[in-house]
């Protein structure tokens, strides 16, 4: 098994930056990966963004994503 953290530094619209923390989670088995897995923290990414209120709307009950 294979522990990876890093973070996904991403620049903004009004030239700022944000880093997101994340995991990757690999099981190798012969030299090959079998399973991975990621993590990350989606409130955060969307924070970070300026989206949170997007997600947020929709999440409510009968709201559809935006196409």
């Amino acid at each position: 098994m294979i522990v990876a953290e890093f973070a996904y530094e991403f620049t903004l619209p009004d030239d700022t930056t944000a880093k997101v923390p994340c995991v990757f989670v690999m099981r190798v088995r012969d030299g090959r990966i079998i399973e991975s897995r990621d993590y990350i923290d989606p409130i955060r990414t969307y924070t970070a963004r300026g989206y949170l209120d997007r997600l947020i709307a929709c999440l409510r009950p009968g709201n559809q994503p935006e196409a």
